[in-house]
């Protein structure tokens, strides 16, 4: 209840800042959808930074549960706000609303089938979130297709649930910084703190987060397009994704011969470009990285005022040449239309760094675009330098080791990296989805449509120009922010073909079929291998769990097998070296660590293990019956000679030894 409680005063609280997304070009929107996005989005935000500072502080002057006095001191001082706000509002107003509230819906008939539309959505969203995680008898069940993401995630999850995870360390790799945004994780956490059961709190705010971005998704679709079918398209094509994937798999099988057999028994994602068969560029992203669809909602927030500037920039007389000319060396390019907005939209993208750092980038990188065409470029410079601002200090605040470098690094995944050989694997990998958005890009004549198209592409130009991580794949996350906000323009193409004669028709319906059969696809994959018998279980009452919480601090690190998502893990202990991918591609050293660990588990020298224990500050050691680590056999007879043995399951199959009394 106190969970429920806390989210509804961060959304009042949000509510109260939501104005300054009301935008005087939107036409056909109604402003109520935009509040409540609006209210979610600023007021988690708000919430989760005031609550982690605070119990950061707490845990610093030395309290055990510093969750406690964070959420204390926040949901009280909101609750005097809004009574004293309320208050004064209604004293001279006669009403607590404010005046942006009083007029939200401009178009019942269409509220009424948005609300319809919205529902649904909300019900299939809710659906899927709890088909791929749920708690059922004291079990964690976690879909096949998901399960990896959610190790470090649950794992952060339970080191503030659970634990006391001030200053912030990664439970795969602890002992040192935080380089990997986290802040959706405590957010969870803290919910599950104030008596929310894990799998509730994952999915509410995951369920709510994504949400909320589809709803500003199809509203910015509405603004942009001025067509309610295409915004609704719009979410089609969001969900089911583009690619010559699915054409190719039924021509292969096809030739086999064993295409309905396949059909009816293939488990796996379908793809012939690397790391498709992962997954990487259909929906199962969204189930497994719960925090991109948060860092999206800020950024369509965002980008949603500053098409303000773009249609004041779009509106001038003057054609072609002379009229980009004065975007650049005009007074109306250059003058501030609204600083104080610019200033506070810039501290929102910067807040956003460390619950979702790739969504803050994208959005930067469109609003790039916009900015080189709009009036009021100043309040795009203030926008950006508040947001790099407020990214830095958090950057300082919780990396203290080595941050990954920046460096140029052309064609993504591509196998051949050649001009032709990326745009072929650009055409396998999304179908004519980006490729075509050229075309598109060709027939619109709205200036303002233009120049928001071109925009939208920044993110996955990126993604194919940049690295900022050892793992070049983590860019995908670029490309499905570009593929999020283009799907408008596909969602209006399809119209524009669908409301001509019947060769159009015709021609809409196939290709509406060719941006979205490879998704369908994808999906059903989605539901068979996170199905029955397909879940990877954790048991929520472990005994192994509750010692390790009970006894084990931030301070401690224990070594641990490679572990991915088990009992151990769910404790949001940390561990020296958990599953090495995860910490890996947020930039740590683990083949170091690898090698130190192999060492202690297999060597037979009582000295060299003592030596290296204590020179990696390891304060527990876990081992496992019949374990190997990186296919080394392990030995427990030196490790059992030389440290306290403190833990023994109940099955006799795990021991943890001490080493610091030893």
């Amino acid at each position: 209840m106190l969970g429920i409680i806390y989210c509804l005063l961060a959304v009042l609280i949000g509510k109260e800042a939501a104005g300054m997304f009301f935008a005087s070009g939107d036409g056909k929107n109604n402003k109520f959808w935009i509040l409540s996005c609006g209210a979610f989005g600023t007021g988690i935000l708000i919430f989760g930074w005031s609550t982690y500072m605070i119990s950061w502080a707490a845990s610093a002057l030395g309290a055990q549960k510093p969750l406690f006095y964070g959420n204390v001191f926040v949901m009280a001082l909101s609750l005097v706000f809004l009574i004293f706000l309320y208050t004064m509002r209604y004293r001279r107003d006669n009403t607590i609303l404010s005046g942006y509230e009083r007029e939200l819906i401009r178009d019942k008939k269409q509220f009424r089938v948005e609300v319809i539309f919205f529902v649904i959505l909300a019900v299939f969203i809710s659906w899927i979130m709890f088909y791929v995680f749920y708690i059922k008898d004291g079990v964690l069940y976690s879909g096949y297709t998901v399960y990896g993401d959610y190790a470090p995630h649950t794992a952060m999850i339970r080191s503030f649930s659970l634990g006391n995870n001030f200053p912030t360390q990664y439970p795969h790799f602890g002992g040192q910084d935080v380089k990997y945004h986290f802040m959706f994780q405590f957010l969870v956490g803290n919910l599950e703190f104030l008596g929310l059961r894990l799998d509730l709190a994952y999915n509410l705010v995951s369920i709510l987060a994504l949400l909320a971005f589809l709803i500003m998704l199809y509203n910015l679709a509405l603004r942009i397009t001025r067509s309610l079918t295409a915004s609704v398209c719009t979410i089609l094509f969001f969900f089911f994704r583009s690619a010559l994937t699915f054409f190719q798999f039924v021509t292969e099988h096809l030739v086999a011969g064993d295409l309905a057999e396949t059909f009816k028994t293939n488990m796996s994602f379908i793809g012939y470009t690397p790391n498709e068969n992962w997954g990487l560029w259909n929906f199962n992203v969204y189930l497994n990285q719960r925090h991109l669809a948060f860092g999206l909602l800020i950024v369509a927030l965002v980008l949603w005022m500053f098409l303000d500037w773009v249609e004041v920039g779009c509106a001038h007389r003057e054609k072609g040449w002379h009229w980009l000319i004065g975007r650049v060396f005009s007074r109306d390019a250059w003058k501030s239309r609204n600083l104080e907005n610019a200033l506070f939209a810039g501290m929102l993208l910067g807040m956003t760094s460390f619950w979702n750092g790739a969504a803050v980038i994208g959005g930067l990188l469109i609003l790039f675009g916009f900015a080189a065409f709009s009036d009021g470029k100043l309040d795009y410079l203030v926008t950006a330098a508040a947001a790099v601002i407020f990214a830095e200090l958090q950057a300082r605040l919780f990396i203290w080791g080595n941050v990954v470098a920046t460096s140029f690094y052309w064609g993504f995944l591509a196998e051949n990296k050649s001009l032709p050989g990326v745009l072929w694997y650009l055409l396998q990998m999304s179908g004519i989805f980006f490729l075509g958005a050229l075309v598109i890009l060709y027939f619109l004549r709205n200036r303002r449509q233009r120049v928001i198209l071109i925009s939208f592409l920044f993110p996955l130009i990126f993604a194919f120009c940049m690295s900022l991580t050892p793992d070049i794949a983590v860019n995908h996350k670029y490309i499905m922010i570009s593929y999020a906000f283009v799907a408008m323009f596909w969602g209006w193409a399809v119209v524009q073909l669908f409301g001509r004669g019947i060769w159009q028709k015709a021609a809409a319906v196939l290709l509406a079929v060719c941006l979205t059969i490879t998704g369908i696809y994808d999906f059903v994959i989605i539901v068979r291998d996170n199905g029955p018998g397909r879940r990877v279980t954790v048991n929520m009452n472990s005994a192994l769990t509750e010692w390790l919480a009970d006894n084990l601090t931030s301070k401690d690190l224990i070594l641990t097998p490679e572990y991915s998502i088990n009992e151990v893990t769910m404790a949001g202990v940390m561990m020296y070296m958990g599953w090495p991918y995860y910490a890996w591609s947020a930039g740590y050293d683990t083949y170091g660590r690898a090698e130190i660990a192999k060492t202690i588990y297999s060597s037979t020298d009582e000295n060299t293990v003592k030596s290296l224990v204590k020179q990696e500050k390891i304060t527990y050691i876990l081992f496992e019956d019949g374990m190997k680590f990186e296919e080394t056999e392990c030995r427990e007879d030196v490790i059992a000679k030389a440290f306290h043995l403190v833990y023994q399951s109940e099955d006799g199959r795990i021991r943890i030894y001490e080493t610091s009394n030893s």
